[in-house]
């Protein structure tokens, strides 16, 4: 068994700490390696189409706060288990959520832009109207 307290918490076991280890770097690797890209490429498309595909804000970075304590709760809760496999269980919970929280944006976007359409429609049919009562 592997103890220490030297930052007040009971580490139980060399495996579980490994296993929270490994989900952080699986996390850093998916914020830095999907995430970010993903939310930077959606802010340039919106902001490339004036507005045309919406990217909801508010609502991306509520959803990024509320899965990084999430994320940090599970990696915390799997480094201070005392079996190995309940600590696994935890990192691997917490990888899916930054995944969940990875997805979220483009389904975001995706749905903005599907009620757009819709928005989008009429729109073009009183300018339609106007233009054939020109000619």
């Amino acid at each position: 068994m592997f103890r220490s307290s030297s930052s007040g918490t009971l580490l139980q076991s060399r495996r579980s700490v490994i296993a929270g280890a490994v989900g952080a770097g699986a996390v850093a690797i998916i914020a830095l390696a999907l995430y970010l890209p993903l939310v930077g490429f959606l802010g340039g498309a919106t902001a490339s189409t004036v507005g045309i595909v919406p990217f909801p804000a508010l609502s991306v970075l509520a959803v990024t706060v509320v899965g990084a304590v999430v994320i940090a709760g599970l990696l915390a809760l799997a480094i201070t288990r005392r079996r190995a496999p309940a600590a696994w269980t935890l990192a691997v919970i917490g990888v899916l959520v930054a995944l969940a929280v990875t997805a979220f944006p483009l389904v975001a976007v995706v749905l903005g832009s599907a009620q757009r359409v819709g928005e989008i429609g009429p729109v073009v049919a009183i300018l339609w109207d106007q233009v054939s009562g020109i000619f």
